[in-house]
């Protein structure tokens, strides 16, 4: 019985991103080069953070919010932005779209992330003997950050990559990428401030992951009309 939940957790947490890079055209233009190598990135970019994490956020050990610790964890978090702006636009990818380079991009950046900070505790805790929901909730808190981490590759994809974007949608495409780089410190807040337990979290990143995913698409369809 522990196995299974093992598997139905671990299913839940990684099944999603190959059902998306086989259910979307990106397997059919063999884009899993690109998503290795923006994989490889995250973990580079990854190091960094830990580094500067570990230099200047002092360990506390209680969980008040701290608005200063915070603030310098959400600028540190910023390292992100700048490893997904290589990864969008210095790495060489193969002859595809711009469409299809940021959807590959995001989806290994996520499958990296997932990997590097769940894998783990889903091997030690969901194969215990006692059944719990946190890793079922684990679960869906990572489809949550694939469909942050694809939004914001998008928004980087017309932020860096598109030269001919409309002024007037600029403010809300910047807007947009900020809310979405900021999000561990909101969800930092809504837990340690307003009280919020974990499942009321991922519900509320499950549900901001798809209207910023809405938004997202709404911009990126608006930027590819030749009359704006």
């Amino acid at each position: 019985m522990t196995l299974f939940h093992f598997f139905n957790c671990a299913i839940l947490t990684f099944g999603p991103h190959a059902v998306y890079y086989s259910a979307t055209p990106l397997s059919e233009y063999d884009t899993l080069r690109t998503s290795v190598k923006a994989g490889v990135v995250y973990l580079a970019t990854a190091l960094v953070k830990l580094v500067c994490l570990a230099t200047f956020l002092q360990v506390s050990e209680t969980e008040v919010f701290d608005p200063y610790q915070e603030a310098l964890k959400a600028m540190i978090g910023f390292i992100d932005v700048a490893g997904l702006y290589y990864a969008l636009a210095q790495l060489t990818h193969r002859n595809i779209s711009q469409n299809h380079k940021f959807q590959a991009v995001g989806l290994g950046w996520a499958f990296a992330d997932s990997v590097l900070h769940r894998l783990a505790p889903l091997w030690v805790g969901a194969r215990g003997l006692e059944f719990t929901w946190d890793y079922v909730l684990q679960g869906l808190e990572a489809n949550a950050n694939l469909v942050f981490t694809i939004s914001l590759a998008a928004l980087g994809s017309l932020m860096w990559l598109r030269k001919n974007k409309p002024k007037t949608l600029i403010p809300i495409i910047y807007t947009c990428a900020v809310i979405i780089a900021t999000m561990p410190s909101i969800t930092s807040y809504l837990r340690k401030v307003m009280g919020w337990h974990f499942p009321k979290v991922v519900g509320f990143e499950l549900l901001t992951s798809l209207v910023m995913a809405f938004i997202s698409c709404q911009l990126f369809i608006l930027c590819q009309r030749p009359s704006l």
